[in-house]
């Protein structure tokens, strides 16, 4: 008999029929209730054993944390909380959990810290918090794909291994296969990359923007959600050394299209959780409200996690441009009485969270997408405005977290790009594919990235964003 998942068990009108479902045992009382749940929703179902016809042996077989396959009649239950309940006829243990190991572990039956969940990261998914968080995650990327999809893009594998460094940042982790005690040396003493795999110094990607802009220029309209890499030493809570980016470029888009489509895609992404992931919403908001009543009362967060989530979806996103923005910043209460950790001076500083999140939060009180920025705080493909001084960069800054998208127009006059390049003493050998497309039917083209993490951190109400991947990678940490 095939069997069926909890989530709809739970939402299966009683009729005495007969069920088959499988999961893990979340309790075990009295020798009679066991609750299990298989990962398909925040719930458990009831399984009522009658004692005396299943066996002593099997009864001390079934702890939590055991996986089982249970087969009953589907009832209506005899107590609160639940329409259902499965009258258990037979029960095969698939996997026993020793009971004083299970104490050991996040899976006994108590409240344990994120750090400690972090620690056990193969088995916190079996808890309520993990579960949920990685559902919505799942929710997401489903939403993402069908966005695109729906638009008529195109899905694009960019590359992992990459010779070029699309951030210009230089924190690139780097793939050999050379010997790393004694590789091949040149004339100079350096080590000869020509001996290695690919016969050049090759890197883990930390953007597949540059081969986007690539296939955007023969299909349109393209997108990247991938993989990408930063060796970058920063043991913050909003920093992870391998996290995945959805990145679209489009052909024949400006700056004014291109904000619009990103502004589209947020909205649509956090509508599709908000219609299908309130179960796990509820569980987070409530987690979250009670994280909360342990902060200082101007550490707690301003707007419950489902009104935040709203509050972006419902909102027309605020255009302001970068100097308006500084101009609102210098002149704000916190700037002038001295309560921002970076004052803000002059024009042509780097923006920090706090000046995004009060831009959001307390001045506009909305999304807010900032654009025109000074070309010396931004990336050498953004387009030059005709000031000569600043470019057609745009970030979107939502609640709560500052900062979630970063995009911009391509420069694509061929000329312009040349000199950007001459400018920050990027060889011209080592791109010379991204400059040939300015060569041959160069367009006006756009693009934009949003760190997957961040975005499930926003929607899941989480401090940390080590708590919002599976598998987190960060400096010293690899054991998983």
């Amino acid at each position: 008999m095939q069997s069926t998942s909890v989530k709809k068990i739970l939402t299966t009108d009683p009729s005495s029929q007969e069920v088959v479902v499988n999961g893990w045992v979340r309790s075990f009382r009295n020798d009679r209730f066991i609750n299990l749940n298989d990962g398909s929703t925040l719930k458990n179902v009831q399984c009522v054993v009658d004692a005396e016809n299943t066996g002593e042996d099997l009864l001390k077989q079934i702890s939590i944390g055991a996986a089982l396959r249970v087969k009953g009649t589907l009832v209506e239950s005899e107590g609160s909380g639940q329409k259902v309940e499965i009258q258990v006829t037979d029960i095969f243990v698939h996997g026993t959990a020793n009971s004083e190991e299970v104490k050991r572990t996040v899976l006994s039956p108590k409240k344990h810290s994120l750090e400690f969940l972090r620690s056990q990261a193969h088995l916190r998914i079996r808890t309520n918090t993990f579960g949920t968080i990685m559902r919505v995650r799942s929710a997401l990327s489903f939403a993402i794909h069908q966005y695109f999809n729906q638009n008529g893009f195109n899905y694009f594998h960019a590359p992992i291994v990459t010779g070029s460094d699309a951030e210009g940042a230089g924190e690139m982790f780097r793939v050999t296969t050379l010997d790393d005690q004694n590789p091949p040396l040149t004339d100079d003493g350096k080590v000869d990359y020509k001996q290695d795999f690919f016969g050049k110094e090759t890197n883990l990607t930390v953007s597949g923007q540059l081969e986007a802009e690539a296939y955007a220029m023969g299909l349109g309209k393209v997108y990247t959600f991938g993989p990408t890499f930063r060796a970058e030493n920063s043991n913050t809570s909003r920093h992870l050394a391998e996290f995945w980016m959805i990145e679209p470029e489009m052909a024949f888009y400006d700056l004014p299209a291109n904000m619009d489509l990103a502004e589209d895609f947020i909205k649509s992404v956090i509508t599709y959780v908000l219609d299908n992931c309130m179960e796990d919403l509820e569980f987070l908001q409530k987690r979250l409200l009670d994280e909360e009543k342990q902060k200082p009362q101007a550490e707690r967060s301003e707007m419950p996690l489902i009104e935040k989530l709203r509050f972006v979806a419902d909102n027309s996103f605020k255009r302001v441009t970068y100097t308006e923005a500084i101009d609102i910043l210098r002149n704000s209460k916190p700037n002038k009485k001295k309560k921002f950790k970076y004052p803000i001076n002059e024009w042509g500083a780097d923006l920090q969270s706090e000046h995004e999140r009060f831009l959001v939060e307390k001045h506009f009180k909305c999304p807010v997408i900032l654009f025109d920025y000074p070309a010396k705080i931004k990336a050498f493909y953004m387009r030059l405005n005709e000031d000569g001084k600043t470019v057609r960069a745009m970030d979107i800054l939502f609640p709560g977290i500052g900062e979630i998208v970063g995009g911009s127009q391509r420069e694509e006059r061929l000329d312009v790009l040349k000199s950007k390049m001459a400018e920050l003493n990027i060889p011209e050998e080592e791109l010379w594919w991204y400059l040939d497309l300015r060569k041959f039917g160069t367009a006006v083209h756009s693009g934009f990235g949003l760190g997957f993490e961040r975005l499930v951190l926003f929607a899941t109400g989480m401090g940390n964003i080590r708590d919002v991947i599976p598998f987190p990678r960060t400096p010293q940490n690899a054991e998983f």
